[in-house]
């Protein structure tokens, strides 16, 4: 301001007025002035980040006063007129305080000033005629007062929000350039027609509205094309799926987006919080959390500048709220139609990108809790059984093969006690106790998890044990400090069985269980091996062993005992590997032994029996392996995979007109298992095959037992139609009382009687009536084991309808069995000769 009144005040005192224009000295003063500050009210305003820029007419204004006053006037004219017209636009249309008019008066003034310094230094402009050489003196005038008032207002943006020095102003001037140029075209003219007729004035008006739209309507494309850019960049920025990276967008694109001085995004969390990100014009983006009690649409901060205009945008996506988008602007941007339909857009935009945020957020959290969950034990918070023993054999892998590891099996006696006297939720609490004991005790690199109901394993895989003949006492001060453990330092099982007392004492001490005073005790299984010879099933089973041996000897610790172990170790891996037999395709595989009439000798049945060729064991036969099947769990698929193995073959004897019953032997446990005929039901269905073409072989003894759920599971399978047979018949304890209580459809000789029929009366008189009662029941009879004609001509003259054996055929592959059958129904009333079938077993 000073600097300001310094030129106003030289200038006056060193120009005088030398006359040479008619119009008096006050008037072309005042009209100089008054020119200057309709320039400024005639502005048009560009924004730049986040301050404006405004386009006057003053070039054209200086123009015409380099020829009406002495150069020296020039800077009290505008000082009086611009400070006049920014009072005007103050108080109609624009409010500024008085420093600010005053900031703005005395930026305006200098830069006539400079521009009337260098005007007069290359040519005298006043009152004298236009020439070339004064041409160049006014346009080099108007140059430099456009390139100071761009300076001055960069300066301005600068100190005050923050933008480049450099590159605001070339921003500013290349917006300007256009209407310079048109500025010292009006201005030159205007000079002309003075200087000739100043009635030619009259022609100006005209072109100065058209000039101002089309400066007005230029800068408005420009502004939209500005914004659109804006736009667009600000939106793109938000494609983000981290909450923190979208909300700091946000804060920037609404900074940039409406030349804002201060953002804000509140973030409504599904938890109830509510996190603030905020930056002013600086950038700085500050991330605060909000009482609890604060809402999103709530008051203002009792701090907010009162001139301040605040847009505010609630974010929610349908009728969820995810939080508020708050656009502080000065008074020098007041926000319009345009800027309210970008926020509705902007903000819109930021909401999407927010809930998706969160979504995803959500998502991430809930994939981690499914991935926890599915390795975790609910009860306990330790590893589950799946996730102990993919972790354990991993820790396995990465030893040594001959590196001791153990394996630790706990079981809590009284647990069951404890659930059935206190409660579920008391069982649970004592097992949370029992975990939260062993936690405290493991070491790093051991593994611990709950295997199901209350036992626990441990995997200790940093088995401690100095070498022989080395100092021991670093070793003993890691796992023990006290003096009088070093002798139980000297092996791996030492220092296992060592740590298994250690934790047995620990849990037994005193603990309170839904308010009830207890110690828990015990029994715990220790195994120990080499990393590399056995995996965590074969140790876990293993320690299974010595923990039954703990219970048995009534102790709380044992070790695993080889030499207890023999007969049961080859049927717990026969079963681990019929397990892996059931997923292939090439090891299970059916014999199928066809049944022939012996009048006509056509077949009458095909019963299938399943072999196992295993990879190692060689080939196997349903009596090296199905009675360890029926005591497993692995009994109910084993039996759907043998049923729907015989179907599928069964269906392809359509194709071929063969409409011919396969039977499957069944098992006595599978008839306690109520989803059986549902199963059985299902696998028809697939494979289109009728119901009284699959016969299910099952055993006397079963028939006579006097569970109700067997009933119920016989009565089923005959209500679909499926026919039933009762296999080795004559071998139980009531052979006859059973068919009084549940419908058959076949009886089928024991092989036993008929080997013996030819040298026994008492197996001919067996089989004879067996003959006999299926024909006055209506069953079928068939003989079993025919093994010599002679066995087939004693069974044809007792009466006994068909026969299957050796005699006939033996078990043939179901590759065979088509042609086979083929054959027999097309000689049907032919003599039956023994035949073989190529690559039978």
């Amino acid at each position: 301001m000073l600097a300001a009144l310094s030129t106003v005040a030289i200038g006056l005192s060193i120009e005088t007025d030398p006359g040479g224009v008619e119009v008096p000295a006050p008037a072309r003063f005042a009209i100089v002035a008054l020119l200057l500050g309709v320039a400024q009210l005639a502005r048009l305003r560009f924004r730049i980040g986040t301050g404006t820029v405004s386009f006057t007419w003053g070039e054209a204004a200086l123009i015409v006063g380099f020829y009406l006053v002495p150069p020296g006037w020039l800077p009290a004219a505008a000082a009086i007129g611009v400070g006049l017209a920014w009072t005007l636009l103050s108080i109609f249309s624009d409010p500024r305080t008085a420093p600010e008019i005053a900031r703005v008066t005395a930026s305006l003034t200098i830069a006539v000033a400079v521009a009337a310094v260098v005007t007069s230094t290359v040519s005298d402009p006043y009152a004298q005629p236009l020439t070339p050489a004064l041409a160049v003196a006014l346009i080099l005038g108007g140059l430099t007062y456009l390139l100071a008032t761009a300076a001055l207002a960069t300066v301005t943006l600068t100190l005050r929000h923050g933008r480049p020095f450099g590159g605001t102003l070339l921003h500013a001037l290349r917006h300007k350039i256009l209407m310079f140029v048109g500025n010292v075209l009006v201005g030159l003219a205007t000079v002309t027609m003075l200087g000739h007729d100043p009635r030619w004035l009259l022609l100006l008006p005209p072109v100065l509205w058209l000039l101002q739209q089309t400066y007005g309507h230029w800068l408005r494309v420009e502004d939209e094309r500005r914004a659109w850019q804006e736009f667009a960049q600000a939106t793109r920025a938000l494609n983000q799926l981290d909450e923190a990276g979208v909300a700091g967008a946000g804060v920037v694109g609404g900074l940039a987006l409406f030349g804002a001085d201060r953002v804000e995004v509140d973030i409504q969390r599904t938890d109830g919080r509510l996190w603030r990100y905020a930056a002013d014009a600086s950038g700085t983006l500050h991330r605060t959390e909000l009482p609890v009690t604060t809402t999103v649409s709530g008051p203002e901060r009792a701090d907010d500048d009162a001139s301040d205009q605040i847009l505010m945008h609630r974010l929610a996506i349908g009728s969820t709220t995810v939080g508020a988008l708050r656009i502080h602007l000065t008074a020098s941007s007041l926000p319009g139609p345009r800027d309210r339909n970008a926020l509705s857009a902007f903000g819109d935009a930021l909401a999407a990108a927010l809930h998706d945020a969160a979504t995803h957020r959500e998502l991430q959290h809930l994939t981690a809790r499914a991935a926890h969950d599915s390795m975790h034990d609910p009860v306990t918070e330790l590893l589950n059984r799946s996730a102990l023993l993919a972790g354990g054999d991993a820790a396995l892998h990465q030893l040594d093969h001959d590196y001791p590891v153990a394996l630790l099996m706990l079981d809590i006696k009284g647990f069951k006690e404890v659930n059935d006297t206190l409660g579920n939720a008391a069982g649970d609490e004592l097992l949370q106790c029992a975990a939260r004991q062993l936690r405290e005790r493991i070491r790093p690199g051991e593994l611990l998890g709950r295997l199901g109901n209350d036992e626990f394993a441990l995997l200790l895989t940093a088995l401690a044990v100095p070498a022989p003949g080395q100092p021991t006492a670093a070793v003993r001060e890691t796992l023990d400090p006290s003096p009088t453990a070093s002798a139980e330092w000297s092996s791996p099982t030492a220092a296992a069985m060592r740590r298994a007392r250690e934790i047995t004492a620990a849990l037994a001490e005193p603990i309170e269980v839904a308010g009830v005073r207890m110690s828990v005790e015990g029994a715990l299984g220790v195994v120990v091996a080499g990393a590399g010879t056995a995996d965590m099933n074969e140790l876990l089973r293993r320690a299974n062993i010595a923990m039954s041996q703990a219970k048995e000897i009534g102790g709380s610790v044992a070790g695993y005992d080889s030499a207890k172990d023999a007969a049961s170790t080859d049927q717990l891996a026969l079963l681990a590997e019929l397990r892996a037999a059931l997923d292939t395709d090439d090891q299970l595989e059916l014999a199928l032994q066809p049944a022939v009439d012996l009048a006509t000798g056509a077949p009458t049945g095909v019963e299938a029996l399943i072999r196992w060729r295993h990879p190692r064991r060689g080939r196997l036969t349903p009596v090296d392996f199905v009675r360890a099947v029926e005591g497993s769990e692995l009994l109910a698929p084993f039996t759907r995979y043998v049923v729907d193995r015989a179907l599928s073959v069964a269906a392809e004897w359509a194709a071929h007109d063969i409409d011919v019953p396969i039977s499957v032997n069944i098992s006595a446990r599978s008839l306690l298992d109520p989803q059986l005929p549902a199963e059985i039901g299902e696998l028809l269905r697939r494979h289109q095959v009728p119901a009284r073409r699959l016969v299910l072989e099952i055993t006397e003894t079963v028939v006579m037992s006097e569970l109700e759920i067997i009933d119920e599971v016989l009565a089923s399978l005959r209500e679909m139609g499926v026919q039933l047979a009762v296999d080795d018949f004559g071998t139980g304890f009531s052979s006859l009382a059973f068919l009084t209580r549940v419908t058959v459809d076949e009886l089928k000789v024991d092989r036993s009687f008929v080997v013996r029929m030819a040298d026994s009366p008492r197996a001919a008189a067996i089989v004879r009536h067996t003959v006999h009662l299926g024909r006055e029941m209506g069953l079928r009879v068939v003989a079993e084991g025919v093994e010599t004609a002679d066995q087939r001509a004693t069974l044809a003259a007792l009466g006994c309808a068909a026969a299957q054996g050796y005699h006939f055929f033996k078990p043939m592959p179901a590759d065979k069995i088509v042609a086979v059958l083929r054959s027999l129904l097309d000689s049907a009333q032919a003599q039956v000769y023994p035949l073989r079938a190529d690559g039978v077993s």
